[in-house]
């Protein structure tokens, strides 16, 4: 718009000096329409056939890796650019470790740049990243501008790809948590032959009072003329179900850290790593949708190697947004699951209903066990009942984890 009325008046004032005959006037106005023609031209051809691409060295890190951000920015045409200014809109929660972002929301941040770009030739700028909080991040969109050399005209362009980055949460020992990894799969190891499949039969045997008819081998009886009764494999895994109340993760908060949040996701994924290690079979759910979820936020319950690394980065994506309470989504879930494996709950500050329905699967033969994050010793003493397992990660676990993963700084009297 600037340029515009640049040539406007200038044109104005070469008509006036014809009409004036003034000839040295009538040259500068001509020069002045010859530049701003000139300029405008380069204004509309600027940013024809200039290409930007992001790109980042891992699309999916653990707690604490750095990472390599890249931008390229490629000139395909003869007409060089004499000043490019490129904005691109990145998380604040990942660390810049070279360069210097503007806050331009609370969880965003532009890196803006300007530099000139010769004629067909291309452009790469590295920034080393650090990921200091577990979390999932867009990093876009990018605004390019330029124009003239000489400033009168101005071109923007939006580049609209995205790129997202899992940092999965930070792994620690389950007994840096205060949970100690044989009490709490003790009763679980114990019961892991008890269970049956009843679709693999490697026998028979003699019926006795007491057995089930459904177990009658009926062909081997006919044939034999005596009753007999199918023997089946026992299991040789066990499930463990993981569920994530969010909703009670919400308090309190301190600082600008939600800690309770974070230290129940790291409790999952630490009772999720110890458990495959043991040879168990873990699946998580979590009552919230997320962008990349459809549906509730779920990890089937599965013993492949990379089943810990599906877990991690579904608990890489949890937010403070509650979808479906917890005690309901247990109540809908739990029929599906299979009958030998264990319901496992993680949550801040359990309600009465949550409760309630834990106690419900105890009477019926369910393995029931609660995680409780934060909170005192003699709330926990309260909470337990109906013979549900409850264990508790206290807040003086929280407060360490704090002070190692750096995430907020404060004085002693600020803990108090």
């Amino acid at each position: 718009m600037r340029g515009d009325n640049w040539l406007i008046f200038a044109f104005l004032i070469f008509i006036l000096s014809l009409i004036l005959k003034q000839v040295a006037l009538a040259l500068v106005c001509l020069l002045f329409l010859l530049t701003g023609g000139v300029s405008r031209l380069w204004n509309h051809f600027c940013l024809h056939r200039v290409e930007f691409r992001r790109h980042l060295s891992q699309n999916k890190v653990f707690f604490g890796e750095e990472i390599t951000y890249e931008i390229e920015v490629t000139n395909r045409k003869i007409l060089p650019l004499a000043w490019l200014q490129v904005e691109d809109e990145l998380p604040e929660k990942v660390q810049l470790l070279k360069g210097k972002a503007e806050a331009t929301t609370e969880e965003r941040v532009i890196l803006q740049q300007t530099f000139p770009i010769n004629m067909y030739h291309r452009v790469r700028r590295r920034y080393p990243m650090r990921c200091t909080q577990r979390g999932a991040f867009i990093f876009g969109p990018a605004r390019l501008r330029s124009g003239d050399l000489f400033g009168f005209f101005r071109r923007e362009a939006v580049f609209g790809k995205l790129d997202y980055l899992l940092v999965y949460p930070r792994l620690v020992p389950l007994e840096k948590l205060g949970i100690p990894s044989r009490q709490l799969f003790g009763d679980i190891r114990l019961r892991r032959h008890l269970f049956q499949d009843p679709v693999l039969t490697y026998g028979v045997r003699d019926y006795v009072p007491g057995d089930s008819l459904k177990r009658i081998h009926w062909k081997t009886t006919a044939r034999l003329q005596k009753l007999q009764t199918k023997l089946y494999e026992p299991t040789t895994t066990v499930d463990i179900s993981l569920f994530l109340d969010v909703r009670t993760l919400k308090a309190p908060l301190w600082g600008s850290i939600h800690q309770l949040q974070e230290l129940g996701i790291i409790t999952a994924a630490a009772i999720a790593q110890a458990a495959l290690a043991a040879g168990f079979r873990v699946g998580l759910t979590v009552n919230q949708r997320t962008r990349f979820s459809k549906g509730i936020l779920r990890v089937p319950e599965s013993g492949h190697p990379e089943q810990l690394l599906h877990v991690l980065e579904a608990l890489a994506q949890v937010h403070q947004v509650e979808t479906v309470s917890m005690a309901r989504l247990i109540r809908r879930e739990a029929p599906s699951l299979p009958w030998g494996s264990t319901i496992l709950v993680i949550s801040a500050q359990p309600t009465e209903e949550l409760l309630s329905v834990l106690v419900d699967l105890k009477r019926v033969g369910r393995g029931v066990a609660l995680v409780m994050v934060g909170g005192e010793k003699k709330e926990l003493a309260s909470s337990a009942g109906g013979g549900v397992s409850v264990y508790q990660v206290t807040d003086e676990v929280a407060w360490q984890l704090v002070e190692e993963i750096g995430l907020v700084e404060m004085t002693d009297a600020g803990r108090r």
